[in-house]
C-alpha cells in the first residue's frame, strides 16, 4: 500500500459531455448519459474523471461562457442529475473533478449585464476609458483574434476580454469577485465534487498598469497574431500567488489543477505555490521523437520544486487528437509513455480506443469560433466527436434515428468499445493492462525517473524504487531495433503481441515494460 495522495498514483479521465453519452435522445451528450457509462470507466482503470463545462450558458464558446457557475445548462442536464453523478461515480470509487471557469463570464450573465447599465457591479469586470484617439486602452489582443478590448456603447468605455467579446473578464483584484468565486467552490464542495481545474489560470490577473505589451521579435507573419506580441502585463502576474493562497484555504486538500500553457520554469512558481497539478501540455507540441520527449522529460523533472508532483498529457478538448498527430501505430507507443513517465497522466476520452480526428464538413461546423474565424481557423470539431461505443450507425452514442451534434464518420474500423472489448490486442486492451500495471508496480507509482539510453529510434528509461525497478524501452520507428537490457529482466507488458516479444530486441512501433530481476545487494 502507499501513503500518496490518489491523484497522485491515479489517472484523470477528462469527458467532454457533449460527445460522451446521450441518454436523451437529442444527439447531444448529457449527465445521465455520463452516469450511465460510468462503470465502463471504473472498469477501465481510471481514478478519477475531470468534465468539461456543462453550466447554463449561450454556447458562444460552448460552455466556457458562463451565465450561472453554480446551475447546470438544460441541455446537460439539472443540478439533480449533477449530484446523482457524483454519488454514483463514488459508488464505483471514481472521483469527480469539475471545470471552474474565474477567468470570465457571458456578456448576458447577470453580474455584467448589471455592470454595463452601471447598476452595481461597476467595478466587478475591467472598464477602462478610452485611449486619446478614441481607440482601445492598450494594445493587448485576444487569443481568439483581434484586440482585447470591446467598446461598449452605454458605458462609453471599453472591455477587456482574453478571449471572445462574449466573455468578459472578471475584476479579480476586486475582494468581492474573489469572496463571489469562492462561493461557487464551495457551493459545488458541498456537492460532492473531489477538486476543480482551473480554466485560463494565467489570465486571471492583469498589469494594475495596464501597459502595453511588448513585440515578439521572433513573430513571423503568418503565424498566429496572438503570438506577435508578449504577453508579460496580460498573463502570469507576480501576485497571481495571493490568488492562490486563498484556493488552497478554500478547497483545504481537495486536489487543484490549472489550465497553464507555460514553460516549466514557470510552471514551477504554480507548484510552489499550492497548485497540486498545474498543466504539462508539452507532449501535446513536442516533436515526437526519442531525443525530443527525453529532453523533454529531464527538463521538466530539473525544473520541479522539491516535493512537487508531475503531470502528463497527450490530448485534450482543444488539440488535435494523438492518433491523429502521429499516426495510430505510434498511438500505442504514446499509451505507454503517458502511463510510464512518473507523474499523473491526464487521458482524453478515446484515446484508450485510438479515436482520431474526424473531419467536419462546412456545412456541419459546429464550434463557434471555427464558424467566426477566417477559413475557420482555430476550429476544434474534430478532436471532439461524440464517443465510440459500437459499430452501429453512430457508434452507440445516439440512437440510429437521431442525428448526433457532430459527424461519427469516416473513422477506422473497429474503433469503438465494443469492437475492442474482449480483444486481447485492442487499443483498449492495451491501456487497461497499463492502468493495472501502474497499479500493481510501486516503481510506476512512485518511483524516480531516469533516462537510460536514446537514440533517434529508440528510448529507455526506469523507473525505480529502492525495491523495485521497472525499465520502459519504446521504438519510435517502423523498423525492428536492437535494444540491450539485463539479462535477467523479465517482460511484464508489450503493446504488441506478447508471444514474441523479446528483451533484446523492439518490432516495429512496439513498446515494452520490462521488470529487473537482478538481486539486490545492501
Amino acid at each position: 500500500m502507499t501513503d500518496q495522495p490518489w491523484w497522485q498514483t491515479g489517472a484523470i479521465y477528462q469527458i467532454y459531455p457533449r460527445s460522451f453519452a446521450d441518454s436523451n435522445n437529442d444527439g447531444i451528450g448529457d449527465l445521465a448519459g455520463i452516469t450511465a457509462r460510468l462503470g465502463y470507466l471504473a472498469d477501465l482503470g481510471v481514478s478519477a474523471i475531470w468534465l468539461s463545462p456543462f453550466y447554463p450558458s449561450p454556447m458562444e464558446d460552448f460552455g466556457y461562457d458562463v451565465t450561472d457557475h453554480t446551475g447546470v445548462d438544460p441541455l446537460f442536464g439539472s443540478v439533480a442529475d449533477a449530484v446523482e453523478l457524483i454519488e454514483t461515480a463514488h459508488r464505483h470509487g471514481l472521483r469527480v473533478l469539475v471545470d471552474f471557469i474565474p477567468n470570465h463570464t457571458s456578456h448576458r450573465h447577470p453580474w455584467f449585464e448589471a455592470s454595463r447599465s452601471s447598476r452595481d457591479h461597476t467595478d466587478w469586470y475591467y472598464w477602462r476609458s478610452p485611449a486619446p484617439d478614441g481607440g482601445p486602452p492598450n494594445n493587448w489582443l485576444s487569443l481568439f483574434g483581434g484586440s482585447a478590448w470591446t467598446f461598449d456603447a452605454n458605458r462609453g468605455e471599453y472591455y477587456y476580454h482574453a478571449y471572445l467579446p462574449e466573455q468578459p473578464d472578471l475584476n479579480w483584484r476586486n475582494p468581492a469577485v474573489r469572496k463571489a468565486q469562492y462561493d461557487v467552490l464551495r457551493t459545488w464542495l458541498q456537492r460532492g465534487v473531489d477538486g476543480f481545474r482551473i480554466d485560463a489560470f494565467r489570465q486571471l490577473l492583469m498589469d494594475p498598469g495596464w501597459r502595453d505589451n511588448p513585440v515578439n521579435p521572433d513573430w513571423q507573419p503568418g503565424t498566429d497574431p496572438y503570438l506577435s506580441l508578449l504577453p508579460v502585463h496580460s498573463t502570469d502576474q507576480p501576485d497571481i500567488v495571493d490568488v492562490i493562497t486563498e484556493l488552497r484555504a478554500v478547497l483545504a486538500e481537495h486536489v487543484l489543477t490549472a489550465e497553464l500553457y507555460l514553460p516549466f520554469d514557470k510552471l514551477a512558481r504554480y507548484h510552489r505555490a499550492g497548485i497540486h497539478l498545474p498543466s504539462n501540455t508539452h507532449l501535446l507540441s513536442t516533436p515526437w521523437t526519442p531525443v525530443a520527449i527525453a529532453g523533454l522529460v529531464e527538463e521538466y523533472e530539473r525544473c520541479l520544486p522539491a516535493d512537487a508532483w508531475p503531470n502528463w498529457t497527450t490530448g485534450n478538448h482543444d488539440r488535435s487528437r494523438i492518433a491523429t498527430r502521429i499516426g495510430p501505430a505510434q498511438a500505442r507507443i504514446a499509451a505507454m509513455l503517458l502511463l510510464t513517465l512518473r507523474g499523473t497522466p491526464i487521458l482524453y476520452y478515446g484515446e484508450e480506443l485510438g479515436m482520431c480526428d474526424i473531419a467536419i464538413p462546412e456545412s456541419q461546423l459546429q464550434d463557434p469560433l471555427a464558424r467566426r474565424l477566417p477559413d475557420h481557423a482555430m476550429g476544434r470539431d474534430p478532436q471532439r466527436t461524440p464517443m465510440r461505443w459500437a459499430p452501429t450507425p453512430h457508434v452507440g452514442f445516439c440512437p440510429e434515428h437521431v442525428t448526433p451534434w457532430l459527424p461519427t464518420e469516416p473513422h477506422p474500423s473497429g474503433t469503438d468499445v465494443a469492437s475492442q472489448q474482449t480483444s486481447d490486442n485492442s487499443m483498449l486492451t492495451l491501456y487497461r493492462s497499463l492502468l493495472q500495471l501502474r497499479q500493481t508496480s510501486t516503481a510506476l507509482r512512485s518511483g524516480s525517473y531516469g533516462t537510460v539510453s536514446v537514440s533517434d529510434e529508440v528510448l529507455v528509461f526506469e523507473r525505480r524504487t529502492s525495491d523495485n525497478v521497472v525499465l520502459v524501452a519504446l521504438n519510435f520507428s517502423s523498423s525492428s531495433q536492437p535494444i540491450t537490457l539485463p539479462t535477467t529482466a523479465r517482460i511484464l507488458l508489450s503493446t504488441h503481441p506478447p508471444a514474441d516479444a523479446s528483451v533484446n530486441s523492439l518490432r516495429p512501433n512496439e513498446g515494452i515494460v520490462v521488470t529487473d530481476q537482478r538481486p539486490r545487494t545492501s
